[in-house]
């Protein structure tokens, strides 16, 4: 059946009616209302067929419609399709190109990390020659006049920008202005931190980074560098006149050659720290000054012994020539005399007793002398003895000094252990200055003594030798006369 809901729309059209109908049926007399019902009936009837004329003609376009809107939809669906296969394709092509953009990503995410990799490995090592070359500079003795030269290395250190090919130039350039400052020599002006602690402007010899040297006003020195603060301090002791001479010479280019420090300050330091003999003095405890008056009590006494020899100094030879030619001549007062006249040299003085026995037999004269030359070595030996003493009391006491030292340190080892050397400092330099002291004192001490030994040796040799001479002469000059 091709129109069901037609048919059925016209059967629920009939049914209303005949339910209509036999209501009203029911609601009238059946006989006064069926002329009423039947023309009613008669109107329904041709109502319900002309709508079923108008259900039908509407069916009829409705079928046309939907001829028409299937052959529209069937073409619709064949443009979709066509369409679908299209954007198939185009998937097709951009998975395709998906895939090798996703390819060509990984690539460029390896060659992107490669690079950077590279660049972190580059830029690290640019760090560390900064660093490098920062610490090169601040430790070079050119900072010091221009302190500022390293300051763009700061932040390539920090890691506040990434090294440019005009921060590697200009490392490359400082590092070889570096290397050509440390080879040169440079008479400059610039500022100082004097000895007193004011900063002042003086003349400056640089020897490449090892030492520097300064002049101001009449006072000529050694510079310390200071890496902390960049800046150049007087040395607090200045060297000795002959070292301040070459100084003056060679900036004033007088001389050729100058001292210097190849230590780049070590030595410098080590002079300023260093004491002289009289500085350490004091450090040695009580038991120096014992040494010291040692030291002082001999030196009285060698000058007392060379201040006696000297005055007992004279040309014995010369003296014994005129003495024998006064003998030959028998010129006895005129001996005399001249004797008298140097009795206080020691060899006129002990023949000036013998004389008195010119006229007596040999061995009287021979005792005679024998006894003035006796009676001259206690005074010709005065206090060489002592001198002898006090060399050998000098080490003993120095050696006491050490004893004393080492415990004094022992002590301090007992209460407050080992853990700082200072405190033992103390004791060992006591220990150490009084040996040096004794031995300082004793050598010079045992050296003099044996000169003076020596020259009382000689001295009293010498006596004898003259007296014999005197004797023989006199005897010599008898037997002659007897002739």
């Amino acid at each position: 059946m091709k129109y069901p809901h037609i048919i059925h729309k016209g059967m629920v059209v009939v049914a209303l009616v005949i339910c209509c109908t036999c209501t009203l049926a029911a609601a009238q007399d059946m006989r006064q209302t069926h002329v009423t019902l039947a023309q009613q009936k008669k109107t329904m009837q041709e109502k319900a067929t002309l709508e079923l004329k108008n259900a039908r003609q509407e069916a009829l376009t409705q079928e046309e419609d939907i001829k028409q809107d299937r052959t529209a939809l069937i073409a619709a669906i064949k443009t979709i399709k066509a369409k679908n296969k299209i954007l198939e394709n185009e998937n097709i092509d951009l998975e395709a190109s998906i895939d090798q953009t996703q390819a060509d990503a990984t690539k460029v995410r390896d060659s992107l990390s490669e690079t950077q990799a590279v660049n972190r490995e580059l830029s690290g090592f640019i760090r560390s020659n900064a660093k490098d070359l920062e610490s090169i500079l601040i430790q070079s003795l050119q900072s010091a006049l221009d302190p500022e030269r390293h300051k763009f290395l700061a932040p390539l250190i920090n890691q506040e920008k990434f090294p440019s090919m005009e921060d590697i130039r200009s490392m490359v350039s400082l590092l070889f202005a570096e290397i050509q400052s440390s080879g040169e020599v440079k008479l400059t002006r610039g500022s100082i931190v004097d000895r007193h602690g004011k900063e002042r402007m003086a003349d400056l010899l640089i020897i490449g980074n090892f030492t520097g040297m300064y002049t101001l006003g009449d006072e000529t020195g050694f510079l310390l560098y200071s890496d902390q603060s960049q800046r150049f301090f007087a040395l607090s002791k200045l060297p000795p006149t002959r070292m301040s001479s070459n100084i003056k010479a060679y900036m004033n280019k007088e001389s050729g050659d100058v001292v210097m420090d190849i230590s780049k300050g070590g030595a410098l330091r080590q002079l300023t720290h260093q004491l002289s003999l009289w500085e350490q003095i004091p450090k040695g405890g009580p038991i120096v000054w014992p040494i010291v008056g040692i030291l002082g009590l001999a030196g009285l006494i060698l000058l007392e012994r060379l201040f006696f020899l000297f005055r007992k100094r004279m040309n014995a030879d010369a003296f014994m020539l005129k003495i024998q030619r006064l003998i030959n001549e028998n010129r006895w007062e005129e001996c005399r005399v001249l004797l008298e006249s140097k009795r206080k040299k020691l060899i006129p003085k002990v023949l000036l007793t013998a004389l008195e026995f010119k006229d007596q037999e040999r061995v009287d004269m021979e005792n005679a002398l024998q006894e003035a030359i006796l009676g001259e070595i206690p005074h010709i030996e005065r206090f060489l003895s002592t001198l002898g003493m006090l060399a050998a009391i000098a080490p003993l006491l120095g050696l006491l000094g050490t004893v004393t030292g080492m415990i004094n340190t022992f002590h301090v080892i007992t209460y407050y252990g080992t853990s700082d050397p200072r405190m033992m400092s103390g004791g060992i330099s006591e220990a150490l200055v009084t040996t040096m002291l004794g031995l300082s004192v004793a050598i010079p001490i045992m050296l003099f003594h044996t000169l003076l030994n020596r020259r009382v040796e000689m001295l009293i040799s010498k006596m004898e030798e003259k007296a014999v001479s005197f004797v023989n002469m006199v005897f010599k000059n008898r037997n002659t006369c007897r002739e």
